[in-house]
């Protein structure tokens, strides 16, 4: 690894370090800074336990817990400049150990890691996981079935024994990963490289695809299947109301599985949605184009028009940035019990009523939105200079 000197046009070689002579630990470096930064892993995880000794009989301690965003356990395994010989068969362990942690475990677990390192926050470890796994109800996702969990090693150097044996648990549909971290320095300045070795870059779209297609084999839990059909039987009431409403905007929409159904406002990537969840109707604008700049120019837009859009429509709306993700959205909600089929009525009638609502507050300003992201009105200004 080299540093570049754009200044000389010139660059340097960086030089290999071990963490043992730069006076790193494991504990108190290396595993906090992949506490800190997931990210270094190429995907969303969300820490929820380390130096996690829940384990019934035992006293060992597992190094770091995090979940990913399909509600599978993560094994984190760190060392730091020898990966030893044991790592794998002490990660399987690990992995055996949390295969029995129920949904409510987990909760507990990551609960417990809150209060601990967050106590002024006053968060609930169930709330936090919802928004993180992106879901209405925690209740409604299956979490960590009995062999989803997965492996991540992380070491600055491995033994021979130790790749060959991560890559042949991999054949058995065991989602194993090795990172290799190399500290480097340059004169004061130390820099840390985190790359995936195990599965190789190169393949790891093509394993992606083929856990995909095998998890879209199994058979859905019954549970989910019966969701899906109440929600379905719960939209195709609801288009028949729509469809003899003044609101023409799901005259084309068929029923979905989703507890959401969503039709066109005239502009790219700005839909009306309808959302039917167990503790209550909405009605929403959702901004999500591609580009973060984009979604953030046309919610303030919008947002200049408050005023004369909330007098339209009748009520106060919830304007959420949502800042740290890409969409943004506009909402009018009430509270409802949406598994209880006798609610249904009521909740249609008020989507009805409210989508129209929605769609006269809302319709006036589509070609202003459209003409602002067509003109590239929202893009950084570039100087000449720079």
């Amino acid at each position: 690894m080299y540093k570049i000197d754009s200044q000389q046009n010139r660059i340097s070689p960086l030089i290999t370090k071990t963490f043992s002579e730069l006076g790193f630990s494991e504990r108190h470096h290396l595993q906090e800074w992949l506490v800190n930064t997931p990210a270094v892993f190429g995907e969303e995880l969300l820490m929820i336990q380390k130096e996690f000794a829940g384990f019934d009989d035992t006293k060992e301690r597992l190094d770091l817990l995090a979940i990913d965003k399909e509600g599978n356990l993560v094994i984190i395994e760190n060392k730091l400049d020898d990966s030893g010989r044991d790592v794998v068969w002490q990660a399987l362990k690990y992995a055996g150990y949390c295969s029995n942690l129920t949904k409510n475990d987990i909760i507990e677990i990551y609960q417990k890691y809150l209060d601990q390192y967050f106590p002024n926050d006053h968060v609930k470890a169930s709330d936090r996981l919802s928004e993180f796994l992106e879901i209405e109800d925690l209740q409604t996702k299956l979490i960590n079935t009995s062999t989803s969990q997965r492996i991540i090693l992380v070491a600055a150097n491995y033994r021979k024994e130790v790749t060959n044996t991560m890559l042949w648990l991999s054949q058995f549909n065991l989602s194993c990963q090795c990172f290799k971290v190399t500290p480097y320095s340059s004169n004061s300045d130390l820099f840390l490289n985190i790359e995936q070795i195990i599965p190789p870059p190169e393949i790891k779209e093509f394993m992606i695809g083929i856990a995909a297609r095998e998890a879209e084999e199994k058979t859905v839990d019954i549970q989910l299947k019966h969701r899906h059909k109440l929600r379905r039987e719960f939209w195709e009431q609801a288009l028949e109301a729509f469809r003899k409403s003044p609101c023409k905007l799901y005259n084309n929409i068929s029923p979905s599985d989703d507890h959401w159904l969503s039709a066109g406002s005239g502009v790219s990537s700005l839909p009306y949605s309808l959302i039917f969840s167990k503790k209550e109707a909405r009605v929403e604008l959702s901004i999500s184009r591609a580009e973060p700049d984009a979604n953030n120019a046309t919610f303030e837009y919008l947002k200049s028009y408050r005023d004369q859009i909330e007098k339209i429509f009748g009520h106060s709306l919830e304007w959420l940035p949502l800042p740290g993700k890409k969409s943004c959205r506009i909402q009018y909600a009430k509270p409802f019990d949406g598994y209880d089929k006798a609610e249904w009525p009521s909740m249609i009638e008020w989507m009805v009523t409210n989508m129209i609502k929605f769609e006269q507050a809302f319709a006036p300003h589509m070609n202003g939105i459209y003409q602002l992201l067509k003109q590239g009105q929202w893009q950084p200004k570039i100087h000449e200079d720079e």
